[in-house]
């Protein structure tokens, strides 16, 4: 079966730390642009951050810029989201979505191909 899975959500306290991975499993990521999206209750899904094949292109929304960082392994078929000094209004679930692009400078996806099913994050003291 083709389909992203993520893990390492969780719950920590304003200020911590969270590093989610999404690995695919039944096909490589290696042509494959990866964005991390969240969705918090009553919102809309928001892009957080987005990386190319290559690795070498990385984008990040401006309400997670600085704090987050984005990374992959295409030789471990993952993608990571490290999440630092984490907010309250982080607190969603976390889907990982890829985009099949052979321009490995391609970053951020349009058409999505896969998602995964989502992991939830709750900052709250």
């Amino acid at each position: 079966q083709l389909q992203l899975v993520e893990s390492g959500g969780g719950l920590v306290q304003p200020g911590g730390s969270l590093r989610l991975s999404c690995a695919a499993s039944g096909f490589t990521l290696d042509y494959y642009a990866i964005g991390w999206f969240r969705q918090a209750p009553g919102k809309e899904r928001e892009g957080v951050s987005c990386i190319s094949s290559s690795g070498g292109n990385m984008h990040y929304a401006d309400s997670v810029k600085g704090r987050f960082t984005i990374s992959r392994d295409n030789a471990k078929n993952t993608v990571y989201l490290q999440m630092n000094s984490l907010k309250p209004e982080d607190t969603a679930v976390y889907y990982c979505a890829a985009d099949l692009n052979y321009d490995t400078d391609y970053a951020c996806p349009g058409k999505v191909d896969y998602w995964g099913q989502g992991t939830q994050v709750t900052v709250s003291s």
